[in-house]
């Protein structure tokens, strides 16, 4: 038992041993809702809803993310997507953001209320 404890001491500083490497901090910022952010929320359905307001068709979303793509400064996209929404609905929303020219997209999600240590 001797052999194997002085083994283990000796060996395990050397299994330690990394590259020094300075890592990111990493911080949880609430979302600040100011006026000039744009929430889209896609439903379960696959609709699309501009601040609450209905939008009828693809065409329409790209001519409103575009009016506001020249505006400066230019203002933040928050995209809600339903949980059951498709990843496709929510894609076409992205793309019409990228084409429409809007550099600044989030993603508004809930918390993880699930209860610690029951993984």
């Amino acid at each position: 038992m001797l052999v194997l404890l002085i083994i283990f001491l000796i060996t395990i500083p050397v299994i330690t041993k990394t590259v020094k490497v300075t890592l990111p901090k990493a911080a949880n910022i609430p979302t600040q809702t100011t006026p000039e952010n744009i929430t889209i929320a896609v439903d379960s359905s696959g609709n699309v809803y501009w601040n609450n307001e209905l939008v009828p068709d693809r065409e329409t979303l790209l001519e409103r993310i575009s009016a506001e793509a020249v505006k400066t400064p230019q203002p933040e996209i928050h995209i809600r997507g339903d949980g059951n929404a498709r990843y496709e609905d929510v894609g076409r929303v992205m793309y019409a953001i990228q084409r429409g020219g809007i550099v600044k997209v989030g993603f508004i999600t809930e918390p993880d209320r699930g209860i610690r240590g029951t993984r």
